[in-house]
């Protein structure tokens, strides 16, 4: 009687290995064309400015196998942050999380139209209440990208300029 219990435990544990080899060999890895390659024109490395100054450096990856294009951020005045961002089969949406080095947090959502990547979100504005955001990213026809970052706290009746920054191929 145990010998067949071994036998036994044997037979389901052959199993219970090869499952797990049989299931990899079907998974499907990576987020190529369609809306996945919509935001691809951000990726790269890039010199910024502001008003015509240096506002800082951006290098912008794609990782996770096409799925996510992670931004690194190194302002001139010494700030930095990240953001993710990727596109949502389940929502048909594309979002960003950013986060710096001051503990800001902004969690977006959009898409992709016009040639123009936007997001909208809300965050809190200096006096805690709930102000909107809208993140506007041209893609330009010589290879520049625009990122306008815009703030309202009056339910988009007005909007006031955040931050105005061109994007140009660095090193």
């Amino acid at each position: 009687m145990p010998y067949r219990m071994v036998a036994s435990v044997g037979m389901v544990l052959v199993l219970v290995i090869a499952s797990p080899a049989e299931s990899q060999q079907t998974l499907q890895f990576g987020c190529p064309g369609g809306a996945h390659r919509q935001f691809d024109f951000w990726v790269g490395k890039w010199n910024v400015t502001s008003q015509g100054k240096p506002a800082g450096v951006n290098d912008v990856t794609l990782d996770e196998e096409g799925c996510l294009i992670h931004e690194h951020w190194k302002g001139a005045g010494g700030g930095t942050g990240q953001s993710f961002n990727f596109f949502d089969r389940a929502d048909g949406q594309w979002h960003q999380v950013w986060i710096d080095n001051q503990g800001n947090v902004l969690r977006l959502a959009g898409g992709y139209g016009d040639e123009k990547m936007r997001f909208t979100g809300l965050a809190p504005g200096p006096d805690g209440k709930a102000q909107q955001q809208r993140l506007t990213f041209f893609n330009n026809q010589d290879g520049s990208v625009r990122q306008l970052w815009e703030t309202s706290s009056n339910d988009g009746k007005t909007w006031q300029v955040a931050f105005d920054g061109l994007y140009r191929k660095g090193e």
